[in-house]
């Protein structure tokens, strides 16, 4: 497996351990003023923490909301504190996937593992949300992509929030994780009829630079689209010029791992388009994946944490 460069190290944010909330890592700035309940999550997956050193940028610009309540909290700490340079892949998270584990028969049923454990503990400040911003990274060298849920469960109304904030270019629509639901799917967030809104952006390679301002950015620009920021105060901060449109990918069919011997047909990095029906992408044993249709998007293409039942990429057409 090739070995990324590690641009940006991994923020201290154990000041934030004790907030006043109860829960470790959890912080809750109530403007005292009616307004929507907005949460930001870093840290749902240990070693991607761009997302956690805007957050830790926001804390340290001691942000007064001017209206409702804000939710600052840092995930899957446990995988975040086992991070180590030489096998960046291994925080990913302890057990699980902390994102597949958001409906209701796995958080209130009985089975037990550190993400579960952590998704309880988070499910009350989820649960009470309008707006939720998740903020992940990629593994491979990827541009920006927001994905916005499931197409009618909800993606049509994040859709429309993320181009209010304007960024990132390329928006993303789907069929669901395979693996499980994911938290900006959970409840009212995957109900068109309801205006809760989450939305997810990957901000680009887990460890460039690049990756951290992207997160900055887009952080501050739905701080501001929420209302919890003034526009004025936000845009100070914003670190990325907005693309001249944004494009919607719709997914088709997600490409699941069979076997250990799974393989691309020739490196990917995410957002190819492939302008050929038929076109070899992947084979696992005698297992063959082809594009299905001229112009077919490759979303996330990645083997770093390949096992049998992983989603390995995801194919879809821009609308």
């Amino acid at each position: 497996m090739k070995k990324h460069n590690i641009e940006i190290t991994p923020p201290d944010i154990s000041g934030y351990k004790t907030g006043n909330t109860g829960v470790d890592y959890v912080h809750v700035l109530d403007s005292g003023k009616p307004g929507p309940t907005v949460m930001v999550q870093a840290l749902t997956h240990g070693n991607e923490y761009c997302g956690a050193m805007a957050v830790d940028f926001l804390f340290r610009q001691k942000p007064r909301p001017e209206k409702g309540k804000l939710i600052l909290a840092f995930a899957n700490i446990a995988a975040f504190a086992r991070f180590d340079f030489d096998d960046p892949d291994r925080s990913r998270y302890i057990d699980e996937d902390y994102n597949r584990v958001w409906n209701d028969d796995q958080l209130l049923g009985s089975r037990d593992s550190a993400e579960l454990r952590r998704a309880r503990q988070l499910r009350p400040f989820v649960d009470s949300a309008d707006y939720l911003l998740d903020l992940h990274s990629m593994h491979e060298h990827c541009r920006p992509i927001m994905v916005c849920g499931v197409n009618g469960k909800g993606g049509e109304k994040s859709i429309a929030f993320t181009r209010k904030l304007g960024v990132p270019g390329d928006l993303l629509v789907d069929t669901g994780h395979p693996a499980g639901l994911r938290m900006i799917e959970r409840g009212p967030f995957g109900d068109p009829k309801s205006p809760k809104t989450a939305v997810l952006i990957e901000c680009g390679q887990h460890w460039e630079k690049s990756s951290a301002e992207v997160a900055v950015d887009t952080l501050m620009r739905f701080l501001a689209v929420t209302g919890i920021l003034a526009p004025a105060q936000a845009e100070k901060q914003f670190r990325v010029e907005r693309p001249q449109a944004q494009k919607v990918v719709s997914v088709t069919e997600a490409v699941v791992a069979r076997s250990m011997d799974f393989r691309f047909a020739r490196p990917f990095t995410g957002l190819e388009c492939l302008p050929k029906a038929g076109t070899l992408v992947a084979q696992d044993g005698d297992k063959v994946w082809k594009t299905p249709y001229d112009d077919t998007v490759l979303v996330m293409p990645s083997v770093a944490h390949l096992k049998p039942g992983t989603t390995v990429v995801r194919l879809g057409r821009y609308l």
